[in-house]
């Protein structure tokens, strides 16, 4: 069994039951594996929570990759619409919410940190760039804990909205 349908597991357990049933006995229950297949990529539970988290940021830097051209800020507007509408960010809250150590979350704060800083030194307004990362994250935030609150007209008006505070390229 390959590392990402174990993560897909405890991803798929998390959102069913809450971080109190995250236990790598059940996860391999879900993944159909022996506790032992498991534990030959994730000897701990917080190797998995780790190792979720690690998956996290690789998606959105992925995903921000992707964008193409175009300054960072709007490559990580874009980035974060189309997490937001594919449901991908739904699986930050209940991989956060696992993650009760806040050592767990280092990785995750850095990557935070570092999307924050990225390109700022190359944006013809620094402060309008904040402020759309800022509102990303606020979209991250409300759009995990209720998937259904905007209809695909209201993302493109806030996309729309977002990218008119930036100066065009």
């Amino acid at each position: 069994m390959r590392k990402d349908e174990l993560l897909n597991a405890a991803e798929e357990l998390l959102a069913d039951q809450g971080a109190a049933c995250l236990t790598l006995s059940a996860v391999a229950e879900r993944a159909g594996v022996s506790k032992g297949g498991l534990l030959y990529h994730f000897a701990t539970k917080e190797a998995l929570i780790k190792g979720l988290i690690e998956r996290l940021i690789a998606d959105f830097d992925e995903l921000v990759e992707a964008q193409g051209e175009g300054s960072y800020t709007r490559a990580y507007l874009a980035a974060t619409m189309a997490a937001v509408r594919s449901g991908r960010l739904r699986r930050w809250a209940v991989v956060t919410g696992a993650a009760g150590d806040p050592l767990l979350l280092a990785p995750l704060r850095e990557a935070m940190a570092r999307w924050h800083r990225e390109g700022m030194e190359s944006e013809p307004d620094p402060m309008a760039a904040q402020i759309i990362r800022l509102a990303c994250e606020g979209l991250w935030d409300v759009a995990t804990h209720d998937p259904g609150i905007y209809g695909e007209a209201q993302f493109e008006e806030l996309h729309r909205r977002l990218l008119a505070l930036l100066p065009n390229p």
